[in-house]
């Protein structure tokens, strides 16, 4: 197996809102002018790596980015495309369902370009976990599309430790990201580390040893869902929540930064250097992470320590 390429972003664009409604009506031009702002304030923050998912807006967010790319000259070139396959959303009488059928895989890829508008993807994640496949057929899938200079990086998404080592067993190319959920609001994958041989141990259902699989194979852990909808930058639901907010308004003011910047820091501080998957597609909020994006996280161990703290609303056992 090769070594995994090294991945350097800070922070990635996150392009599930773009688009226009989760629904099969056409995108607009309108949709096209707010996609071309949010992609504009992104790069100009600093964000360079864009996701996406074959499913986003039943492919009209690839729709909508294809016509920035194709407005913008020089932008394919300076940035990272990535995409996600594998769910087919519910269609008729027939459910929803997870397809990671190496054919499948083939076909989603090539809509996704076609969509994007793009000869290439830098990197290709398989969205959930499909219980029927088989890994072998979705080696020989990857492989094929490596070797046809389709996708030049694969990872994986929402999977298991075990889930990751069982594909790459059957995968001569590196695994290279897995995209979990994980925030200061979300802390199931940080505590999974800490509660061990306690009661809380049993309720806290994140997969034991995936964060440390991940290390230890140089896997980029990209955190989706990181600001938390918001919950401590301007929209607590609860006294904990607002609580934390208003430390998170402390150290920002403290620190000539944005509440933003520093919930995002705290995911960046952790060891794993977690990449956050910021989500928004408000210009304003995606320029509130710019020091995310260009600076290291300026948070001290103890200031680290008493977000969590906070956070959870309970003393560390």
């Amino acid at each position: 197996m090769t070594t995994p390429e090294k991945t350097d972003h800070r922070l990635h664009f996150g392009c599930m809102g773009l688009g226009g409604g989760w629904d099969a009506s056409p995108y607009t031009a309108a949709d096209i002018d707010a996609a071309e702002t949010a992609v504009e304030a992104a790069v100009e923050s600093g964000i360079t790596s864009f996701d996406h998912a074959d499913i986003y807006r039943h492919g009209k967010a690839e729709a909508v980015f294809g016509e920035v790319l194709a407005r913008s000259a020089g932008l394919r070139e300076r940035i990272t495309l990535q995409t996600k396959c594998g769910i087919r959303l519910a269609e008729g009488d027939r459910p929803g369902m997870y397809d990671l059928r190496g054919a499948s895989i083939l076909r989603g890829v090539e809509q996704s370009l076609e969509r994007l508008r793009t000869d290439v993807l830098d990197v290709l994640l398989l969205h959930r976990p499909d219980p029927l496949a088989d890994p072998a057929d979705i080696a020989e899938a990857l492989t094929s599309l490596h070797r046809q200079g389709l996708v030049r990086r694969f990872g994986v998404s929402n999977m298991n430790a075990a889930q990751i080592a069982r594909l790459q067993a059957h995968l001569d190319l590196p695994l290279v990201a897995n995209q979990l959920e994980m925030s200061l609001h979300r802390r199931a994958w940080l505590e999974d580390g800490v509660l061990v041989n306690t009661p809380e141990s049993a309720a806290n259902g994140f997969p034991a040893g995936t964060v440390e699989h991940c290390l230890a194979h140089g896997i980029e852990l990209q955190a989706w869902g990181p600001l938390a909808q918001g919950r401590y930058t301007g929209a607590q639901q609860t006294p904990q929540e607002s609580a934390t907010a208003a430390l998170v308004a402390s150290l920002a003011e403290a620190k000539g930064t944005t509440p933003e910047t520093i919930v995002l820091w705290w995911l960046r501080r952790h060891p794993a250097r977690l990449a956050p998957v910021i989500g928004t597609s408000n210009p304003a909020r995606i320029r509130a992470c710019r020091d995310a994006a260009t600076s290291e996280p300026d948070l001290s161990h103890d200031e680290w320590y008493t977000l969590w703290v906070t956070a959870r609303g309970a003393a560390l056992p």
